[in-house]
């Protein structure tokens, strides 16, 4: 069956560029060596990544698929990938948070295919189930392109005290599809203090998945308006991408780019630009601390890898 023009507009982005710091005592318990978080299998046999992969390649084809990682994650991806041929793989001299990932993959989409449509995943989050949540970000897709030049980004409804998500406060409805409300955004803040984050909750507030949605030439517009310092070095990087020059023009430009995160460097100066849709009856959690993964495994009665491996050694 031939694909639909939006499917040939349609790119994945997979960020899998951080170190898991935060999990590392516990990953080095487990496994007696560290790994980033992003490449365990916590439970079942796939990693957070493979199955960030297998969601990601569901809606566009492996071949539009860029994934970011850390230059020291090679031989984790490629054993780790696997049969899943296809995209785009940038590596990072150095973590530089996550607009910087972002904007890497934009760089090299905008170059390639400029009226592609991106969705933004990053690979150390649990989500089940996962055919709802497809069905969700098919949704935002269809939002954004009904909604030309605005970003569209799934917020999810607050379920415990977390201070370190990044807040969204919806106003009014913009469009709806498939049942599902796609509003306009008055404000994201970004890990909110303890009195900001009580009064949110008030207020009907979602928490971001960072899981988005936009054309890459309003991305790259975004980026240009929000941080034009580091959208210059990333332009030099895009003019030889595809060239023999790519690797070493990265690798010159990284030492002169800040740590920019995504939603404090570009969603907090776009409110005007962005929109939210709420993901329902899925269970999601950023698994960026232990505690978190716990939560979640116990909300679903399974048992986690490594306190297996725990009782196991004991």
């Amino acid at each position: 069956m031939a694909r639909s023009s939006s499917q040939n507009l349609l790119w994945s982005v997979v960020l899998a560029g951080g170190e898991g710091e935060r999990l590392k005592p516990l990953v080095q318990r487990w496994m007696g060596h560290h790994l980033p978080k992003q490449y365990c299998a916590f439970i079942g046999t796939r990693s957070m990544f493979q199955h960030t992969i297998d969601r990601a390649d569901e809606l566009a084809s492996p071949r539009q698929r860029v994934i970011v990682i850390g230059r020291s994650h090679w031989n984790h991806v490629s054993r780790q990938l696997g049969m899943r041929h296809g995209g785009k793989i940038i590596s990072q001299p150095a973590n530089r948070e996550t607009a910087v990932g972002i904007y890497l993959a934009i760089a090299f989409i905008h170059r390639v295919h400029p009226k592609a449509q991106l969705v933004v995943y990053p690979s150390d989050h649990f989500i089940y189930p996962e055919t709802k949540f497809l069905k969700a970000v098919r949704s935002l897709v269809e939002a954004s392109h009904r909604m030309s030049g605005r970003l569209c980004l799934l917020g999810v409804a607050p379920d415990a005290e977390d201070l370190e998500y990044g807040f969204i406060q919806p106003a009014s409805c913009q469009i709806e599809i498939a049942r599902q409300r796609v509003h306009s955004v008055d404000a994201f803040l970004e890990k909110p203090s303890l009195q900001e984050y009580q009064s949110a909750l008030r207020s009907g507030v979602l928490w971001s998945t960072l899981v988005f949605t936009a054309g890459a030439k309003v991305l790259w517009e975004m980026g240009w308006q929000a941080f034009p310092s580091v959208m210059s070095l990333l332009e030099k990087y895009q003019k030889v991408i595809g060239t023999p020059q790519e690797e070493t023009i990265l690798s010159a430009i990284y030492p002169r780019i800040p740590a920019l995160g995504f939603s404090k460097h570009l969603l907090e100066k776009s409110v005007d630009q962005i929109s939210v849709m709420e993901l329902k009856d899925v269970l999601w959690s950023d698994w960026g601390r232990q505690d978190r993964i716990l939560s979640t495994l116990r909300q679903i009665g399974r048992r986690p890898a490594f306190l297996q491996a725990n009782s196991a050694s004991a």
